[in-house]
C-alpha cells in the first residue's frame, strides 16, 4: 500500500512541472524539486546522517552511487515531459523502469528473469513501441519527440538503479528513512550547481514556488518516504512493478486538466503496456 501511494502522488508530477511560469527551465524545476525535497528527507532522519559511518566501504560505494542515480531522473524527466508532453513522458519512464530493474538485478546476481518475465516485456515493449508511434499511426497530431522518448527512458533508467540500490541497502538491515534521506541529500547537493547556474527569477513568482514546493513536499518528500517504507517488505523488482500506478494517474490528468490528446491507437497501446505489466505482476508458482 504505500508503494502504491507513492505512485498516486508520483503521478502528478509531470501535470504540475508543465504548470511552472513560461521560461523557467525544465531541468532548473526537477532540480529545484530535488534540492528542497532532498534536503527535507535527509534532515528529517537522524539515521540518513549517520548512515554513512555505519556502512562498510563497498555500501558507501552504493550510496554514492544511489545519489548519483537520483539526479538522473529529474534532470531527465522534466526535459521529457517538455518535448513529448506528460502522459508519453510518464508511460515511456515507468514502464521501462521494470525492465531496467529486472535487467540489472540479473547482472547484479540478484536473480535471472524467467519467461514470464520476458513476455510480460515483449508485451509491455509493444505497448511503449505503439503508445509512442501512436499519432503517426493515426494520421493525426504531432509526431513525439525522439530526444524526449529517450530522455524519458534514461529517467526510467535512473529510477531502476536508486530502486535497486535502496533496497538491497534495505534488505542488509538498514533504516528505509536513513538510506532515502542519505541518497537524496546527496543527490541535492550534487544537482545544487545546476539549479544555482539557471536562471531563478520564475522561482521567486507564485506559480514557480507552488509548483517546487508540491514537487519537493508531496512528489519528493512524501512519496520516497512511502516508497522507502515499502521497500521494507519488498524486492526493488516488484516495487517499480507496483509504482506503474502512476502512468494511469499521469495519463488521467495530463488530458483531463492540461487538455493532451492521445489517438484511439496510443491508448490502446497503452492497454497493451498495462496487460503485460500487470500480467508481470503476478504472483508466480513457487
Amino acid at each position: 500500500m504505500p508503494i502504491l501511494i507513492a505512485a498516486a502522488l508520483w503521478g502528478t508530477t509531470g501535470t504540475a512541472s508543465s504548470l511552472a511560469p513560461g521560461g523557467a527551465p525544465a531541468a532548473g524545476i526537477g532540480a529545484a524539486g530535488l534540492v528542497l525535497g532532498g534536503l527535507l528527507l535527509f534532515l528529517s532522519d537522524h539515521t540518513a546522517r549517520t548512515l554513512p559511518r555505519h556502512c562498510a566501504s563497498r555500501e558507501r560505494w552504493l550510496l554514492a552511487a544511489g545519489a548519483v542515480a537520483v539526479t538522473g531522473y529529474p534532470l531527465t524527466f522534466y526535459p521529457a515531459v517538455n518535448r513529448t508532453g506528460v502522459a508519453v513522458a510518464t508511460v515511456i519512464a515507468l514502464g521501462s523502469a521494470p525492465v531496467f530493474t529486472g535487467l540489472l538485478g540479473w547482472l547484479a546476481r540478484q536473480g535471472r528473469p524467467g519467461g514470464r518475465w520476458a513476455g510480460a516485456t515483449a508485451l509491455a515493449v509493444l505497448g511503449c513501441a505503439v503508445l509512442v508511434l501512436g499519432p503517426e499511426l493515426a494520421g493525426g497530431g504531432g509526431a513525439v519527440d525522439p530526444l524526449g522518448v529517450l530522455l524519458a527512458a534514461l529517467s526510467g533508467l535512473s529510477y531502476a538503479v536508486y530502486s535497486l540500490i535502496g533496497g538491497r541497502l534495505i534488505s542488509h538491515g538498514h533504516p528505509s528513512g536513513g538510506v532515502m534521506g542519505a541518497m537524496f541529500g546527496g543527490g541535492a547537493l550534487i544537482v545544487l550547481p545546476v539549479l544555482l547556474a539557471g536562471d531563478l527569477h520564475w522561482l521567486a513568482t507564485v506559480r514557480g514556488a507552488g509548483v517546487v514546493l508540491h514537487l519537493a513536499v508531496v512528489t519528493t518528500f512524501l512519496a520516497y518516504w512511502l516508497f522507502g517504507r515499502g521497500l521494507r517488505h519488498t524486492t526493488a523488482q516488484a516495487a517499480t512493478t507496483l509504482t506503474l500506478a502512476e502512468p494511469a494517474v499521469a495519463a488521467v490528468l495530463g488530458v483531463a486538466a492540461l487538455g493532451e490528446r492521445l489517438p484511439a491507437v496510443s491508448w490502446c497501446g497503452l492497454a497493451v503496456l498495462a496487460g503485460g505489466l500487470a500480467f508481470l505482476a503476478l504472483p508466480g508458482r513457487r
